[in-house]
């Protein structure tokens, strides 16, 4: 619940008493002075509990009827009011499903307060950035997670949702800023890391980066991370409009940005431009994503400004808006469905093989022949094709199967790895080599 107070001008008291008794609102009355001596620009104050949702109808109505702008209205948390006439109060509002959301300047204050400083934000952002950097390099689950909740994206990610639906170019400019700011600095910043870790030999300098668990984790972005940031956005969203916390939500949105960053200026200071570009694709999704979303659930959400004018020049910016962040998603979408499709030719390939596997030890003489596992090595083709660009870890074809089987101590298969790799090939028109891995086995008598 909230408590609000009112500091009324002169001559607009009776306003606002008939609004709230005709509202059936319990509201307390007192005389007030304000300005110099004999300067009686306030003259009474109104203060009275409201329903979280019953905030902005009713400071909406109090304007409508005719409280003017030069009115104080403070907003204050509250705990509780058992009084009845608050629970039916509660109850009325509440029967508009719609009405769910804090007040118009109380979100306008939070997206401003979860900003913080220019230069505590690109302090965050250092620290957060070269911890992720970090935790991709020694494939910490734990660190990369750490990085997330020290990351100070939030606010910027929320802010520019917020100034372009309530048409506030001060908060939208800001947060596109931090944004684009905090993006090259978390890139710089893991970029300098990672290069001194690699020059001063505090990691292998020979490693292939690409084969690190939490560093593969950010090279294949397909429709699945465009899912992510969406949700990531809209959560954002909720939850500050909602007046919950915004901490863990603010640990997803950081999730979607900070370990790609990181991802790219590993990908710099190893001079591997694959890793670089897909990283760095995935950190550009994110980010559209986010702030589309933001726009988008803000807007079904009823936020608009109190103004007829700004609410006109709101929808024509925000329409911009949203065109823009539209086509750019559109165009990294071509990549992204590059990427599904190369991953659903992979689980297509590996779901026919282990099939194939298994078709083939029920025939015989292979009866007594178990399968263990397999599992599919694939070769590295060009990201575009043509052979002179640097080689791709999205794009590839698969290059060899391992099959480990159980077979009896004194099984002999000879043949067994052609036959499985001419199915293969027949099931697939894959040209792959089968590699065989036997583990003996004995069995009770």
């Amino acid at each position: 619940m909230r408590h609000v107070e009112v500091t009324i001008p002169a001559g607009e008291r009776e306003t606002v008493v008939e609004t709230l008794e005709k509202m059936e609102i319990d509201y307390y009355l007192t005389d007030a002075t304000s300005g110099p001596a004999g300067d009686r620009k306030h003259t009474a104050v109104a203060t009275f509990p409201l329903p979280q949702g019953a905030v902005q109808p009713v400071i909406d109505e109090l304007h409508s009827s005719g409280l003017s702008e030069d009115a104080h209205v403070v907003i204050i948390d509250a705990e509780v009011d058992t009084s009845r006439r608050f629970q039916e109060l509660t109850e009325r509002f509440e029967t508009d499903s719609s009405i769910t959301r804090i007040a118009r300047e109380e979100i306008l204050i939070r997206a401003r307060e979860l900003s913080p400083r220019f230069w505590t934000f690109i302090t965050m952002t250092i620290i957060s950035s070269v911890v992720a950097a970090a935790g991709l390099l020694l494939d910490s689950p734990a660190v990369v997670v750490g990085s997330m909740v020290i990351a100070p994206l939030v606010g910027p990610a929320l802010s520019t949702g917020v100034g372009t639906v309530l048409d506030e170019d001060d908060l939208f400019r800001r947060g596109v800023k931090l944004q684009a700011i905090g993006g090259v600095v978390s890139i710089l910043s893991a970029t300098v890391f990672a290069f001194a870790v690699r020059r001063l030999y505090l990691f292998p300098p020979n490693t292939d980066i690409a084969t690190i668990g939490q560093i593969s984790g950010r090279l294949t972005p397909d429709f699945l991370s465009l899912i992510v940031a969406l949700g990531a956005g809209v959560a954002g969203v909720f939850s500050l409009a909602t007046g919950v916390s915004v901490a863990l939500v603010g640990v997803m949105i950081a999730a979607a940005l900070i370990p790609p960053a990181a991802a790219v200026g590993i990908g710099i200071a190893w001079l591997n431009p694959s890793v670089a570009l897909s990283s760095g694709v995935l950190v550009l999704v994110n980010v559209l994503s986010i702030n589309l979303a933001a726009i988008l659930t803000l807007r079904y959400m009823g936020y608009q400004p109190k103004s007829w004018f700004k609410m006109e020049r709101s929808r024509r910016e925000m329409v911009k808006r949203i065109g823009v962040l539209v086509l750019a998603i559109s165009l990294l979408s071509v990549f992204l469905g590059a990427v599904t499709y190369s991953t659903y030719q992979d689980a297509q390939f590996e779901h026919n093989a282990d099939d194939t596997v298994g078709d083939t030890l029920g025939e015989a003489p292979y009866e007594d022949v178990q399968k263990i596992g397999i599992e599919v090595n694939y070769r590295q083709g060009s990201m575009f094709g043509n052979g002179m660009l640097p080689t791709s870890t999205l794009f590839h074809e698969p290059d060899r199967v391992i099959v480990t089987v159980g077979v009896p101590s004194d099984g002999r298969y000879p043949r067994l790895a052609d036959r499985i790799e001419r199915n293969i090939e027949r099931r697939t028109d894959a040209d792959v080599t089968v590699e065989l891995r036997y583990i003996e086995t004995d069995r009770a008598s």
